[in-house]
C-alpha cells in the first residue's frame, strides 16, 4: 500500500503518456514552438492545433481534448513528428487520443459528416493494399473539402516529403494480400458487417 502523502492519482497527462508507445515522456519537453501545428496539413480543420492540445493535456483538460476533432484529423503523415525539435512522437500521441476518445465514448461527436468518408477511404486502401496510403487519403480529403489547399500542400510539404524519400507516390501492396483479405472478410463476418 502506498503512502497517501507521497503518491498522487495519475493525471490526464500521465494517462496519455502511459497509453502511448515510444518516447511519449518527451511530451514534458514540449517547447510550444508550434512546429507541429505549422507542419500539419489538416491543421485548419482541427478544433485545436497539436501544440494547443499538448498544453490542454498538461492542464488536465481531459473532456475538451477527448471531445475535440484534432486527433481524428491526423492523417498520419508523420511530418510533425519528423520536424519536432524535441522528438515527441506526435502522431503516436494522436493515435492514443483517438483510443482514449473511443473508450470515453466521445468519438461519435467529431464531425460525423466527414468521418465515414475518411474511414472508408482508409479502409479501401488497407483492404486493397494491406496498408494505409497517406498521400491518397490526404489527397482525397483535401480535394473534397479544400481543393485550393491541396495544391498548396502538393507544391509545399508534399514536394519536400517526396524529395526526402518520406512519401510514396503510389500505394504499395504487402506480400500475401489474399491472406489479409481472408482475415478481414472473416472479421466482417464475425462482426456482422456487410
Amino acid at each position: 500500500m502506498t503512502d497517501s502523502l507521497t503518491s498522487r492519482p495519475p493525471t490526464f497527462y500521465d494517462e496519455v503518456v502511459a497509453e502511448t508507445l515510444g518516447l511519449a515522456e518527451n511530451l514534458k519537453t514540449c517547447l510550444q514552438c508550434g512546429t507541429c501545428s505549422g507542419s500539419c496539413p489538416s491543421g485548419p480543420d482541427m478544433d485545436y492545433s497539436p501544440r494547443t492540445i499538448f498544453a490542454m493535456i498538461d492542464a488536465g483538460m481531459k473532456d475538451e481534448v477527448l471531445r475535440s476533432n484534432t486527433s481524428w484529423y491526423c492523417v498520419s503523415c508523420y511530418y510533425c513528428t519528423v520536424r519536432c525539435p524535441q522528438e515527441i512522437p506526435i502522431t503516436d500521441l494522436m493515435y492514443s487520443l483517438k483510443r482514449m476518445s473511443i473508450q470515453a465514448g466521445h468519438y461519435q461527436e467529431a464531425d460525423l459528416d466527414k468521418a465515414p468518408e475518411f474511414s472508408e477511404t482508409f479502409m479501401n486502401f488497407v483492404e486493397n493494399n494491406g496498408r494505409s496510403f497517406e498521400l491518397g487519403i490526404a489527397t482525397r480529403y483535401h480535394l473534397r473539402y479544400h481543393p485550393l489547399g491541396a495544391i498548396k500542400l502538393a507544391t509545399g510539404m508534399g514536394l519536400k516529403l517526396f524529395t526526402k524519400g518520406r512519401m510514396d507516390i503510389t500505394p504499395t501492396k504487402i506480400k500475401n494480400i489474399s491472406q489479409l483479405k481472408s482475415i478481414l472478410n472473416k472479421a466482417k463476418e464475425l462482426g456482422g458487417a456487410a
